[in-house]
């Protein structure tokens, strides 16, 4: 029998529950950096959920997946982001355009100017104290994984990408159905957020390319195992009028625990850099 001064579960729950109700951020939450995002989602993704971003190819999945990362570990939280996409290096070279608002080309090629270089510098010092760790997604599917970062104590890891944890060359709606699902569990056991990106088809056979849950796939496992699904759009993809240049729609296709809709971002292409068209960066 629990002694009287045990504190229940429900008295648990109801605690925090007042705390959220005055202006607190729940306590297993995280945010994502993006204040938009982060209120429709009830103050961020929590511990144990599964988070699908899709997009069509050259939407910006994996920038915004780094920036989540890097927000997220620049307000204390434990993150790692595995790339099955990119080298180490080249992680860190979109880092440090996103953070020091650079062209990363010029980066890459080492002709940045005097305000750039000095702009790259402040953004590399602000990194080196708070700032994901980098991997590369290792061989072997989930279980790899799964072997890599059981016990880590982290908050957050990003997978970028789903496909790139099949194991053959190209991954079967089966593979992808089992990775979400275990990834799931994953998250559920271990008591952190997992975050990934997944490639969606080309949509052009249709008047409205707006992802759908439908078109994540993976034999509906996304859509029924997911906490949260998200999708970008960039109307400039398809209509290359000028007015439409860095306007981009992040949908809420799914949230498990509160509503859906779309936040407003825009996207600094030459920087890979995403920000909240309500709640700019300062």
């Amino acid at each position: 029998m629990a002694r009287s001064n045990d504190i229940s579960p429900l008295t648990q729950v109801l605690t925090r529950a007042d705390a959220v109700a005055d202006g607190a951020r729940p306590p297993d939450a995280i945010g994502t950096g993006f204040p938009s995002l982060d209120r429709m989602l009830g103050g961020g993704v929590r511990s144990g959920d599964l988070i699908v971003l899709g997009g069509d190819v050259g939407s910006g999945k994996s920038a915004f997946a780094l920036a989540v990362a890097m927000r997220a570990a620049s307000a204390g939280q434990r993150v790692t982001f595995f790339s099955g996409e990119m080298s180490i290096d080249r992680l860190l070279e979109r880092a440090l355009a996103i953070e020091g608002r650079v062209r990363v080309d010029d980066l890459r090629q080492g002709v940045v100017n005097d305000v750039a270089r000095a702009s790259v510098g402040a953004a590399a010092v602000r990194m080196r104290e708070v700032m994901p760790r980098f991997e590369i997604l290792p061989g072997g599917g989930v279980g790899a994984l799964i072997e890599q970062i059981e016990g880590a104590g982290l908050d957050l890891v990003v997978v970028d990408s789903l496909q790139s944890l099949a194991q053959g060359a190209r991954a079967t709606d089966e593979e992808l159905a089992d990775a979400v699902r275990r990834l799931k569990t994953l998250a559920i056991a271990q008591g952190f957020a997992i975050f990934t990106t997944a490639q969606l088809p080309h949509l052009t056979a249709r008047d409205d390319l707006r992802p759908l849950l439908d078109d994540f796939g993976a034999m509906g496992a996304v859509k029924h195992h997911a906490d949260v699904v998200l999708a970008l759009f960039r109307e400039e993809m398809y209509d290359r009028r000028r007015e439409l240049a860095g306007g981009t729609e992040l949908l809420v296709r799914k949230n498990r625990n509160g509503g859906t809709g779309y936040v407003d971002l825009f996207f600094y292409a030459q920087f890979m850099r995403f920000e909240d068209m309500l709640d700019p960066d300062r």
